[in-house]
């Protein structure tokens, strides 16, 4: 029996049950007597409600209620001050609060019915007339409006250095370009949905799809005026998310407003269409100045964004850091201003502000590099930094040039010919790209709890979240390695708010910090382990310290000698015990305040385009990233090429239109949206550049969610410059822009 698990490619430990269909979602658990709800939608995107008309609606047989802000309960709070885990500053989108209309297809009325079918029907019956306002949403036209907010959430520009406009005048080779990406959406495959369970004491168990069961609880705790007991929030899958499961979604304050005015179970799903209505990735217009010496160093850095936010909240994201851990420069500038439009506020979106920052800096190094004659890896080498110029504070650590290395070498980047349009294939035109890549990798405070019985049964629990990255299984991994089980003994269970408090499952902090949790947890049960096993017959752990021990294959066993040791399933039976129990916290150390972490990538693309219709296929991607202690090789290696796969998206397909005379996004489907299909996906190779990293937090190991997206885009447009010779700075880069 081996029992040593971390590092190795473990297979999902919950995968038999989504293959199967055991998993359950948060629309497909149900109740006796369910009802069922259906959102009326805003169709203009700024002005007021004249009239409301639900009559038609409340005259069919079957139709509960129809909900507006007329009728609406009183609630225990709708203050503008309260803001959930994951609000930027601001006043927070209240469903159903008064006649005034912020967005369009803000929700201004709930149908609820004993079908779904009725629910839907009732509602396109709801006749509302409108005193329309004129509204804007077009972020380029109204730059010049854009303001630097008073408090950021993230996104704080850093201060500025030296002399950027004297060391810009005076540099050999310059860039001066600005680079513009639409706005994306998140589109998970499950549907944002809110089952509400009532019970018979009055009491609800609510299944939402969120990313924080403890962050959903407490937003309608608040609202609502409710106890910890009166309201439970699970989620134990949550089929994907990207961020868009963060705030707690209008679907959650209505099914719940509404179960608790009818005292009936509510199921609420939203349309795809409607889930085009809540967050999403903002437009940016972000403008660079490089400028360099003539042997490639670099002399000066300007990098200024404005993007979109709404008109009720400031959604600021980290987008114009990235230079100052990447590249050593004395002189340089940021800036990030707001443009507020009537839209709903954007959300995070897969490394947010990173993927979008870091597609303008790597294509403007791309650029530098072209104005200086230097190959684009060595000007990346040649203005390596080994500090984070933010916070003027080390790494935790940083093998970005082994990176570059190791991925350069298996991509075959020496027999790059620089020169536009000089490498081909038949009568496609081939080119060669490349970017660099950071994303933080920061541990959040995080609590777990763990359960040993007398069998050798390990049940560890934490209120954290899997949206598809592999959770459950490498904590599993984690607790079993820690105290030696097999990985068929241990359990971990999450998405539940009565378990120990978890942060939000996003920022690619979870393994770092519920994973420091649960190390910390089992290392706890170990010790009470060893305090009872002195007390066994010819012990031999009488004299020993939790650091002279080790735990492997279901035993206990002394370093210094392992044929001497107990198994775990005898002390618990020796010493009569049924269980031992342990609930620990995990903060970050102290020490960690001197130091910058991150995980870092270097991407390598090879691009083909046909000469005639100035179709691009990526034939070809190398990445190869330092993300500290690998746990899983096998989910890591998922995650990294799920980011790649959205890098080519971003790059080349992903697109919200916003019809900016009717304030709405129009291709709010799947059939318009475009994303990668198996067809656009070819060779992608994943290389896990050892690392290692005692400081970033106990268990070594960096988050790798939101790494493998960062840098593709930029890499991806860099490598179409190499083969058409033309520049394309506008996301994404179709064929009309290339033609």
């Amino acid at each position: 029996m081996n029992t040593n698990y971390i590092g190795k490619g473990t297979s999902r430990v919950d995968g038999r049950e989504k293959v199967t269909g055991q998993a359950k979602y948060a629309a497909e658990f149900t109740a006796e007597g369910m009802t069922h709800a259906f959102v009326v939608s805003s169709r203009i995107a700024k002005g007021k409600i004249k009239s409301i008309d639900a009559s038609a609606a409340l005259e069919l047989e079957g139709v509960l209620d129809v909900f507006t802000h007329k009728n609406r309960p009183k609630l225990a709070w709708y203050d503008k001050s309260y803001q959930d885990e994951d609000s930027p500053p601001g006043s927070p989108f209240r469903p159903l609060y008064d006649s005034e209309i912020q967005f369009s297809m803000q929700p201004i009325a709930l149908v609820v019915a004993e079908t779904f079918e009725l629910a839907r029907y009732g509602a396109s019956l709801v006749q509302v007339e409108y005193e329309e306002e004129s509204h804007t949403t077009n972020l380029k036209a109204n730059r010049e409006k854009a303001y630097n907010p008073k408090k950021y959430k993230s996104g704080e520009p850093p201060k500025s250095r030296g002399n950027m406009e004297e060391a810009f005048a005076g540099a050999a080779a310059k860039v001066d370009q600005e680079y513009f990406h639409t706005s994306e959406h998140h589109n998970p495959m499950e549907m944002h949905a809110s089952t509400v369970v009532w019970e018979d004491d009055g009491t609800m168990t609510i299944y939402d799809k969120t990313q924080s069961v403890k962050n959903s609880q407490n937003y309608i705790k608040k609202i609502f005026d409710l106890s910890t007991k009166d309201a439970r929030v699970i989620s134990p899958f949550v089929g994907g998310a990207f961020g868009s499961g963060l705030r707690p979604q209008y679907q959650l304050f209505l099914a719940v407003m509404a179960a608790l005015a009818l005292e009936r179970s509510v199921k609420l799903v939203l349309t795809r269409q409607q889930m085009f209505s809540f967050g999403h990735r903002p437009a940016t217009i972000q403008h660079l100045q490089l400028g360099a010496s003539k042997d490639g160093n670099l002399l000066a850095a300007k990098h200024e964004a404005f993007a979109e936010t709404s008109r009720f909240e400031d959604y600021a994201e980290n987008v114009v850091v990235w230079q100052n851990t990447l590249y050593k420069c004395d002189n340089v500038a940021f800036d990030y201003k707001l443009v507020g439009l009537d839209v709903y506020t954007p959300l995070d979106m897969r490394a947010p502000g990173g993927v979008t920052g870091m597609y303008a800096l790597e294509s403007a190094m791309d650029e530098l590099a072209v104005a200086a004659g230097i190959d684009p890896v060595e000007l990346r080498l040649k203005n390596y930094t080994e500090k984070d110029q933010n916070e003027d504070a080390p790494f935790t650590s940083k093998e970005l040039k082994e990176c570059y290395r190791q991925a350069a070498e298996k991509f075959g980047w020496e027999k790059r010919n620089p020169e536009p349009r000089s490498m081909r294939d038949g009568h496609k035109l081939v080119g060669w790209g490349m970017a660099s890549a950071a994303w933080e990798a920061t541990q959040q405070e995080a609590s777990a709890k763990a359960q040993l019985t007398a069998d050798g049964k390990l049940i560890v629990s934490s209120a954290t979240a899997d949206i598809g990255t592999g959770t459950y299984t490498v904590m599993t991994q984690l607790a079993a390695e820690t105290l030696g089980l097999p990985l068929e003994d241990v359990t971990f269970k999450l998405g539940d708010s009565t378990l120990p408090y978890a942060p939000l499952e996003g920022g690619s902090w979870t393994v770092s910090s519920v994973g420091s949790a649960v190390k910390k947890v089992c290392d706890a049960i170990g010790e009470r382990l060893l305090k009872f096993s002195r007390k066994l017959p010819g012990s031999p752990f009488a004299l020993a310290g939790l650091e002279e021990v080790k735990f492997e294959n279901g035993m206990m066993k002394l370093k210094s000698d392992p044929s001497k040791g107990f198994y775990i399933k005898d002390i618990m039976q020796q010493r009569e015990l049924d269980v031992i129990e342990e609930e620990v916290t995990s903060k970050p150390a102290s020490e960690q305040k001197n130091y910058a972490p991150y995980a870092h990538a270097a991407v390598f693309v090879e691009v083909k385009v046909d000469e005639d219709f100035g179709t691009i296929t990526v034939s070809r991607v190398v990445s190869g990233v330092a993300a500290g202690r690998v746990i899983n090789t096998k989910t890591s290696r998922s995650q990294i090429l799920g980011g790649i796969v959205w890098g080519i998206g971003m790059a080349l397909e992903e697109e919200s239109f916003m019809d900016n005379t009717f304030g709405r996004f129009m291709n709010h489907n799947l059939a318009e949206y475009h994303v990668p299909v198996n067809a656009d996906v070819h060779d992608i190779e994943v290389i896990f550049v050892e690392e290692h990293d005692e400081i970033v937090n106990p268990i070594g190991a960096k988050g790798l969610g939101e790494i493998g997206i960062v840098g593709v885009a930029a890499a991806i447009a860099n490598a179409v410059y190499h083969a058409t010779g033309k520049r394309v700075r506008d996301l994404p880069i179709t064929l009309d822009k290339v033609m």
